[in-house]
């Protein structure tokens, strides 16, 4: 796949480490769990947001923007990566915050990704659950562009096509250190919220030729059907750009909603769970928003026997840690 005809910026320090789960693995029995470290990369606290943030600011940066504006929940990881990689560029930095998740408690307002995003620089636009942020946005870009301010937009999570490009050369690269480690993998399984990443990893495995069911992945934001639905367009949108003669349909993507619980946000007694155990067997750190139901669902899966013994499954560990400090509530007791 050719990357190179897409402007990048270089937020990364080369690939990140695929590594076995080996403690987990004979605690668990079955298949074998190996981990794709995203969370493990380099500026802002690390996390999967910086693969799709290098096309996005290397097309903001084509543009000739000054500055950047993007949209998330009060803790998104992707508004703090955000924030980091257009320090690192120096580029001017606005995030419109809705409080899309129904918490008021001082951890989840004012710790975690939120107060990085300030430390970073960014400009914090704190609006309601129930507030017209299109609007807002719209009046924003007005404002900035009366101040002679060139202003690129980034879309919720990063997921636009070209985002997704970072996840489908992410795709390649599984593939070339899975050679290199002599695994061959049965799926590559992933938290699911804006779908980009998915998407680009569906997009990149189809291109080379390996198919887009190659890809499952767990619903923490919509429901299965409407993830579904997204993932499936935004793959398209993806593989448009990158190799359009390349077709996937509805029944390569994979999704599976059982684990969202109440809502985006909103934890699980079976995130919890997630999260320690990693934490005990493993010392790494899932996120509770994405990563800690995601890996609660492929758990779920593992024990429910949907995978053979020995089978080896890739996770591809999202990053987000600095929200388990909003969480804090979640995991007293």
């Amino acid at each position: 796949m050719d990357f190179a005809r897409f402007p990048r910026f270089p937020l990364l320090c080369g690939p990140t480490p695929i590594e076995p789960l080996t403690r987990l693995n004979a605690e668990l029995g079955g298949a074998r769990i190996f981990v794709k470290r995203d969370d493990f990369t380099g500026i802002g606290a690390g996390g999967n947001k910086l693969r799709k943030l290098e096309f996005l600011l290397g097309e903001a940066l084509a543009q000739a923007a000054d500055t950047v504006i993007t949209v998330g929940a009060r803790q998104s990881n992707h508004a703090r990566l955000t924030a980091a990689a257009c320090a690192r560029a120096g580029l001017r930095c606005e995030l419109v915050l809705p409080r899309l998740v129904p918490r008021e408690d001082d951890d989840y307002l004012l710790n975690g990704n939120i107060l990085l995003d300030e430390l970073f620089g960014a400009i914090v636009h704190d609006l309601p659950g129930d507030a017209d942020v299109a609007g807002f946005i719209a009046e924003r870009l007005a404002k900035l562009s009366g101040e002679v301010r060139k202003v690129y937009f980034c879309p919720v999570g990063g997921s636009s096509a070209v985002g997704a490009l970072g996840y489908a050369a992410c795709a390649e690269e599984i593939e070339q250190q899975a050679r290199t480690l002599g695994i061959a993998f049965s799926c590559t399984t992933l938290a699911n919220g804006s779908s980009g990443t998915h998407a680009g990893l569906a997009a990149g495995f189809a291109a080379l030729g390996k198919g887009a069911g190659f890809v499952k992945s767990y619903a923490v934001y919509s429901d299965e059907a409407k993830t579904r639905d997204t993932t499936f367009e935004k793959t398209q949108e993806t593989l448009a750009l990158l190799a359009p003669d390349v077709r996937v349909s509805k029944d390569d993507i994979h999704v599976d909603g059982r684990h969202r619980g109440e809502g985006y946000g909103i934890p699980t007694q079976e995130m919890v769970e997630a999260v320690r155990l990693m934490a005990r067997c493993e010392g790494l750190l899932l996120d509770p928003v994405y990563s800690g139901k995601a890996f609660a669902g492929l758990l779920h899966d593992i024990r429910a026997g949907h995978f053979k013994p020995g089978e080896a499954v890739l996770f591809v560990m999202t990053g987000g840690v600095p929200g388990l400090y909003a969480y804090r509530s979640a995991f007293e007791g």
